[in-house]
């Protein structure tokens, strides 16, 4: 059919990645023999009848064309699949060298993924039937040795090590196409994401990146590389090399083209105009997205999951958005030789026996049939047993979509937890389910090292999504509106009490979870105890009575008690009044906070026992912050007092008789704010530099004295391998750039530092040619960086400015205290994977082996993933802003509201059942997201309705009041 149509080769290309439900196909690409029986790449503009002459006989593989530098940039667990499946047919083929030691690691994660955990009868059996390599036998013991290692590994995990593990060997993804230099001497080259490469045998000789590369051309046999002019190089201005014909020099000039736009530039290059009289030179051009194109479409999330199958795999590893598994909905998916009967080809899947499922069917859970056989990802490896709080998370898209199906079939809900193995978006999860609410659901932490998708099962059946109480109608919230006083002063006085009530439970963070977990444990001086647990308890003893004063003047406020003496108590200065002249006595302890903080700190840094504590606690549920963040509350807390009081006078006439009251506890308010607030910015800096000291491996004495903490947030770097995604730090006397490393806790690996005392700053967008890009001149180095918009690029000028003025006019910190060194001398459970010795490959088994905690929900992992930016004045007016209260929040696909216990601080947005629970259910990371009112034609026709959209992502929530919702 193709053939008749006479159809460009990008659309066979693209029926082929349909066909397999594969988001990422433009990686990949196919591969045929021309008439001269040479491999060549089917070009996606020309029609497949002029490049195929001869289909019957003609045997097209689909194969990796474009290997990234970094495997994490694959965010689909099939495209890793099938990245590892042709890794695997490498190593058959002998085209992936390597030693020994890497050779057998590669292979134990392949068996890994296709017979589960180690079994020495099994292993050996297995190994006789299966060749991975010639000469097998030899390695067959380090393999089984290896193999033993990888206990409770899921396949997604040993793609995922296959990958780590391969990328950093010098023949990944490397064809060689023999030439000859200009003397005569016999030579390999080689086209890579980095640039071209110079080959002499296996081993690489030479490189040239990208930057270097000014030209690209060839005539006749001869290869013509022409370089930037560079000082400070030996090379001559044009490079010439020799190939076998021109038709072999033609193909490989492709190949570069292809990879040079594939990997470096933002959008497909558009097509030159046609020349009018005669044409010089070839007109082929690169077809298809970007890199960045990818990477951009896939993380706005606008396609959906698939589930696939592992062909070679007796164990499972399906995708699924359907929480309940049942065998009448299974299906089989379609292998992939049953290409013949659509095409007249012979197909041959180069990735070897991949299954998969037609994109648009309805997709279920699919469950192993009841045997000995069980999914593994249900199972617990022993490094796994111990049990840590970590929540369990689902994307929204996949909590809502089983939503939508309950309530479309009417049915009773099961109990049971699900089977299938759910895999998220590959960034980071919009709405963060804790499905550990549940009773009935197997306690799971995820594991740290692992890929984004390759998230342990989460069962959907949180009582916030499913509970039918929570669900109201209209009629019952009218009904209840009227109940309640309408007037502004009312919602006023009820926001102080729904934020007391979230102030109380963090409190009791401290006073009562946190000091019950020390009591089991003998991990904390007694000093540090008393010094804690002495000013916190009389803070949190006051703050109960107030929050019940608060509720009890509600109570008759709204008529529910005392209904005849309700005039005389809508009102709130007084209890306010009183309440905040009591709270000056325990002044004392808020003086004492910053000693708190800095203690502790101390205690941490002193003592490995007391951190791995402190780290597991940040772990439990209750503790949805970072700690330390619990201990400047108190502070942050007579802040909102002070707002909540200036709002209320601004309402009030100088008449009414709460203003009296209300002014006198503004001024007592104001007060004590103003003594304690520079003690607060103080304590805020510290906190946030000790905070973004957990999410930095590679540097020692980030937190010095007169080091202030100015922005984080993601630019791209521009280096010879492009445009690459790099996470920077502003102080205010240097720049940390960093990129997410593979360490077990997914923190940011420091690549480099540039002090910013002599640094200048410039815009280079027609330098380089690249959109938002700046120039950072320091008097050692120099780098070029890219923002994500021209807003994010104003606020990094402005903010860099602003810090290199600092640095000229302060003598403060020297750049050399800053210096880089191992994460930590007494942590050796933090292990990098950086090394990119061939010896050394097998140190990525340390990433399973000592599971550390996941650092994958805090600022600077959702700034990575959305692209974004926060300075710390940002982090200012957020705790300013704090929130709790009820909303309401619109289901999807239906015009079902349900009531939720919402509180707002660190800029994300927690969800509870109630105010009562101790814990999160969900939390939906709002940097990045715009803030709207609905339109007309979005047909939410209710009053006090805002709208949350980031991308694809879009969710309406519904206030009670006006105040409440311009609050």
């Amino acid at each position: 059919f193709l053939l008749q149509q006479r159809a460009p080769g990008k659309v066979l290309h693209d029926a082929v990645c349909s066909h397999l439900n594969l988001v990422e196909g433009d990686y990949f690409g196919l591969e045929f023999p021309d008439h001269k029986k040479m491999m060549v790449w089917l070009d996606l503009l020309k029609p497949v009848m002029k490049q195929i002459r001869r289909p019957k006989h003609v045997v097209v593989k689909f194969v990796v064309k474009f290997f990234p530098p970094d495997h994490a940039q694959l965010q689909e667990e099939l495209t890793r699949y099938l990245f590892a499946l042709q890794v695997k047919q490498d190593l058959a083929q002998g085209r992936l060298t390597c030693n020994d030691t890497s050779t057998a690691l590669l292979i134990s994660h392949i068996v890994q993924s296709e017979i589960g955990d180690f079994d020495e009868t099994i292993d050996r059996e297995h190994l006789a039937k299966n060749k991975y390599i010639p000469q097998q036998e030899a390695l067959e013991d380090k393999i089984m040795e290896f193999h033993r290692s990888h206990m409770g590994q899921t396949p997604a995990e040993s793609d995922f090590q296959l990958l780590e593990i391969a990328r950093r060997l010098e023949m990944y993804g490397i064809r060689l196409h023999p030439a000859k230099d200009r003397e005569g001497t016999k030579i390999n080259l080689a086209v890579a994401n980095t640039g071209i490469l110079v080959f002499q045998g296996h081993t690489k000789i030479n490189a040239f990146n990208w930057a270097k590369v000014r030209k690209l051309s060839f005539k006749r046999k001869r290869f013509l590389i022409k370089l930037r002019p560079d000082v400070n190089s030996s090379f001559q201005d044009t490079l010439e090399f020799l190939m076998a014909s021109r038709d072999f020099c033609k193909s490989f000039w492709k190949i570069c083209v292809e990879h040079h736009a594939f990997f470096r530039l933002f959008e497909e290059p558009k097509p030159k105009p046609k020349p009018v009289l005669f044409s010089r030179g070839s007109s082929f051009r690169f077809s298809g997205r970007t890199q960045k194109q990818v990477l951009d479409y896939v993380k706005e999330g606008g396609h959906k999951k698939v589930q696939f199958e592992r062909k070679h795999s007796k164990i499972h590893s399906i995708r699924s958005l359907s929480a309940q598994p049942s065998e009448q909905h299974t299906e089989v998916p379609k292998q992939v030789s049953d290409f013949s009967a659509h095409f007249p080809f012979n197909w041959e899947l180069r990735s070897l026996g991949l299954q998969s499922c037609q994109q648009g069917k309805e997709l279920k859970a699919s469950t192993e049939d009841t045997g000995q056989h069980k999914s593994p990802s249900l199972k617990k490896s022993p490094k796994e047993g111990r049990k840590v709080d970590g929540a369990v998370v689902s994307t929204v898209e996949e909590e809502e979509e089983a939503a939508k199906d309950r309530m479309q079939q009417n049915r009773p809900q099961s109990q049971q937890p699900s089977t299938g193995s759910l895999t998220g978006s590959p960034h980071l999860s919009e709405l963060s389910i804790n499905s550990q609410g549940g009773p009935s659901v197997v306690n799971m932490s995820l594991s740290p090292n692992l890929s984004p998708d390759a998230k342990q099962s989460s069962p959907l059946i949180s009582p916030l999504l499913n509970d039918p109480s929570c669900i109201r109608t209209d009629d019952e919230e009218e009904v209840k509106r009227k109940r309640f006083p309408t007037e502004k002063a009312y919602f006023i006085a009820k926001e102080v009490a729904t934020t007391e009530r979230t102030y109380l439970k963090d409190l009791e963070v401290i006073t009562s979870w946190f000091q019950s977990a020390v009591s089991k444990e003998d991990c904390m001086p007694e000093t540090l105890k008393n010094l804690i647990f002495s000013n916190f308890e009389p803070l949190h003893k006051f703050h109960t009575s107030f929050l019940k004063e608060i509720e009890q003047r509600l109570a008759l406020w709204e008529g529910r008690s005392n209904a005849h003496i309700k005039g005389d108590y809508q009102r709130i200065g007084d209890v306010m009044l009183k309440n905040i002249q009591s709270m000056k006595q325990l002044t004392i302890h808020l003086w004492k906070h910053n000693e708190i903080l800095i203690e502790l700190e101390n205690g941490i840094k002193n003592s490995r026992k007391l951190e791995t504590f402190c780290r597991d606690f940040e772990l439990q549920k209750v503790c949805y912050l970072p700690l330390n963040t619990f201990l400047l509350r108190p502070l942050h807390r007579l802040m909102h007092y002070k707002q909540i009081m200036e709002r209320l006078c601004k309402h009030y006439p100088p008449s009414h008789i709460d203003f009296r009251d209300s002014r006198a506890a503004l001024a007592e308010i104001s007060e004590m704010v103003a003594q304690l607030h520079g003690n607060m910015i103080k304590m805020e800096n510290f906190q946030k530099l000790h905070e973004l000291k957990k999410d930095l491996i590679g540097i020692d004495n980030l937190v010095i004295p007169g080091r202030e903490f100015i922005r984080l947030g993601s630019l791209s770097k521009l280096s010879g391998k492009g445009l690459q995604q790099r996470m920077f730090f502003l102080f205010n006397d240097i720049m940390l750039y960093t990129s997410r490393g593979l360490t077990a806790s997914n923190q940011f690996k420091v690549h480099g530092h540039l002090p910013l005392y002599g640094m200048t700053i410039e815009e280079s967008e027609e330098e380089w040619g690249v959109p938002h890009c700046l120039t950072l001149r320091g008097q050692h180095q120099s780098i070029v960086v890219a923002a994500s918009s021209r807003t994010e690029m104003d606020k990094w000028t402005e903010d860099i400015q602003m810090a290199i003025d600092l640095a000229e006019k302060s003598s403060g910190p020297a750049p050399e205290l800053l210096a880089s060194s191992p994460p930590d001398n007494k942590s050796p459970d933090e292990t990098t994977v950086d090394q990119e010795s061939e010896d050394d490959l097998s140190a990525s088994r340390t990433s399973l082996e000592r599971q550390s905690p996941h650092r994958g929900n805090t600022t600077v992992h959702v700034c990575w993933h959305r692209n974004t930016s926060v300075s710390m004045i940002d982090f200012s007016i957020a705790v300013e802003n704090q929130l709790s209260g009820n909303l309401l929040r619109k289901f999807k696909n239906s015009n079902g509201w349900q009531k939720l216990w919402v509180v707002f601080t660190n800029f994300c947005m927690f969800f509870y059942k109630s105010h009562q629970d101790n814990h999160p259910l969900a939390s939906l990371p709002l940097l990045g997201y715009s803030l709207t009112i609905p339109s007309e034609s979005e047909n939410i026709h209710k009053d006090y309705v805002f709208k949350l959209h980031f991308k694809s992502h879009v969710y309406y929530f519904r206030a009670e009041s006006e105040y409440t919702f311009e609050r």
